[in-house]
């Protein structure tokens, strides 16, 4: 994780906007992941408002439309909102608008969308969507509005084409489908970055600190996981990065019933308590497969294992990371 000099501001409302030093270049979409392609429209932004002075604003929805609109199709995310907030301040842009998506939000005629951001923005020069955006009620708002709009309200309007990667578009759909197989090297290709989950801290069972390897259970927020098994990390907490090893899965020697799916991360050399605080995971390598255990002894006899292999990797890549710097 990247500190900034100067804080990203963050926004509620469009009525907010008013506050943020005009003129305005407006980045707007969903942006699950903040992937190649988004980072392009984001970073549009941005570019205009270091050309012709004002501030790089993002403006994107909470929870993901598709949670209230059609839950029962709702995908994993790539990135929860805390998530993908994070990693748009770490693009840069001046202020983060995090719009509530709501039924009578959605019911907004796209116009009237477009005249809030005008009305309430001190200058709004710029806006900047991806091609083929739709948005509105029932979707009814689309990139030929924008131009209509654009026209008629003297703002400039930028419209970025997609990003492609092995003669297919970069898209959310996609990466998502690469983690969930595992293809975490196809994956970081196409979001720009490696893949990382970024989880709060729980209160677990304690078992692991009994087996002498504390682990903490970090609750995402319907993110999307690799496949199960036991994987080597490196991981920051409060921007101090760590080696770590990592487990996902049901934790078939506990004999949990409920098969719900759970990211427990052991870090080196970490002894504080962070209940209630954010762990960021980048997996370095997958180790084997999650299992059961005859016994806990046979269960700590292969942590054991599993963090000194762990240990190593993270080590031989953090030297070879130092190197090139």
């Amino acid at each position: 994780m990247r500190q900034r000099t100067n804080p990203m501001q963050l926004l509620h409302s469009v009525e907010q906007l008013a506050l943020v030093p005009a003129p305005v270049h407006l980045a707007i979409g969903v942006f699950d992941g903040v992937h190649l392609g988004h980072q392009a429209v984001i970073n549009r932004a941005i570019a205009a408002a270091h050309s012709e002075g004002g501030s790089s604003v993002v403006l994107t929805f909470h929870p993901h439309p598709m949670r209230v609109l059609r839950p029962e199709k709702a995908p994993r995310l790539l990135t929860s909102t805390q998530h993908k907030t994070l990693l748009i301040e770490q693009l840069g842009v001046t202020a983060l608008l995090l719009q509530e998506f709501s039924i009578e939000f959605s019911r907004t005629p796209p116009r009237d969308f477009v005249l809030q951001l005008l009305n309430y923005s001190k200058a709004l020069k710029t806006i900047c969507v991806g091609e083929g955006w739709s948005f509105g009620a029932n979707r009814s708002g689309s990139v030929d509005l924008l131009r209509e709009l654009a026209a008629a309200e003297g703002f400039g309007l930028e419209v970025v084409e997609p990003i492609v990667s092995d003669a297919q578009v970069i898209s959310s759909t996609r990466i998502r489908e690469a983690v969930e197989r595992g293809e975490l090297d196809q994956a970081a290709k196409l979001l720009g970055r490696a893949f990382t989950v970024l989880g709060t801290v729980t209160e677990g069972n304690r078992l692991g600190r009994q087996l002498g390897f504390p682990t903490a259970n970090l609750r995402t927020h319907n993110e999307q996981f690799p496949p199960d098994g036991v994987y080597a990390v490196k991981a920051w907490h409060r921007n101090t990065e760590y080696g770590g090893v990592v487990n996902i899965g049901v934790r078939p020697t506990l004999e949990q019933t409920r098969g719900e799916r759970i990211l427990e991360i052991h870090l080196f050399d970490f002894e504080q308590e962070i209940y209630g605080e954010d762990i960021e995971a980048s997996f370095l390598q997958y180790l084997r497969p999650e299992k059961k255990f005859e016994s806990l002894g046979s269960l700590k006899e292969q942590i054991e294992r599993d963090a000194a292999m762990a240990r190593v990797i993270y080590q031989e890549r953090k030297r070879v990371q130092d190197k090139s710097q």
